[in-house]
């Protein structure tokens, strides 16, 4: 071992006692390392993997080298107690460090829980008592839309088959229906037409041609998987 190598594997030996959980071979800009990233490093840190003074771990990014029982003997015979025994006080004051800032954070999140808590608390019978009670029996929106408007659609569908004896297209019935319910919407229109249509009370019939030559587009509707365009009593 050269003199240019000896007091770079002995301190690495040593910082490398002092991490048990393992520490990168080489030091980076973000972290530490065993060895510098020179040639003398490099071949210090060959010469300790080759002889098994070090070995390598896998790590979350890169492999880590921990020290194994040859390499201790090496650093117990070769390095100055005085140097290892301030390695290890100082990785211990480190951890330290590091363990105090992870209870403090700790603390702050219980904190912050405790008062989420009671914040929840004092807002929760508020919200109780903010709550309106819906009766069972009350019909969905589109059922009443049906219900309200399914006269008049029948009405109508019955007149155009006996006047035309075709199906009635829904920009044609729409307008029909708006006539004598100005209330009636196109969104609520076609609740009502898939309320009578899944009842059975009226066909709904689709649109073959292509989509982009629909007229008057937005009276249509989906129906199952087609275009409904035109409506006719069953």
């Amino acid at each position: 071992m050269t003199d240019k190598q000896t007091p770079l594997i002995l301190d690495a030996l040593a910082r490398a006692a002092a991490e048990p959980a393992g520490v990168s071979a080489y030091a980076s800009k973000v972290e530490p390392g065993l060895f510098p990233k020179t040639a003398v490093g490099k071949a210090a840190a060959k010469r300790c993997l080759d002889e098994r003074m070090l070995q390598t771990i896998p790590g979350p990014s890169r492999e880590l080298c921990t020290i194994t029982e040859r390499g201790l003997r090496h650093l117990a015979d070769n390095g100055n107690p005085k140097k290892i025994l301030e390695d290890f006080v100082r990785v211990l004051e480190e951890r330290s460090e590091q363990v105090r800032g992870l209870l403090e954070t700790a603390e702050r999140m219980a904190r912050n829980l405790e008062g989420l808590r009671t914040s929840v608390a004092a807002v929760i019978p508020h919200v109780d008592a903010a709550r309106v009670a819906v009766p069972v029996n009350r019909l969905s929106e589109s059922q009443l839309n049906a219900n309200e408007l399914a006269p008049s659609i029948l009405a109508h569908l019955a007149d155009w088959r006996s006047d035309s004896g075709g199906d009635c297209p829904l920009p044609e019935l729409y307008r029909a229906i708006a006539c004598v319910r100005p209330e009636c919407t196109v969104g609520r229109f076609h609740d009502a037409l898939r309320e009578l249509h899944g009842t059975g009370r009226i066909y709904l019939h689709p649109w073959t041609g292509p989509l982009y030559t629909v007229p008057e587009p937005a009276y249509a509707l989906m129906a199952g998987h087609n275009v409904a365009y035109y409506a006719s009593a069953r």
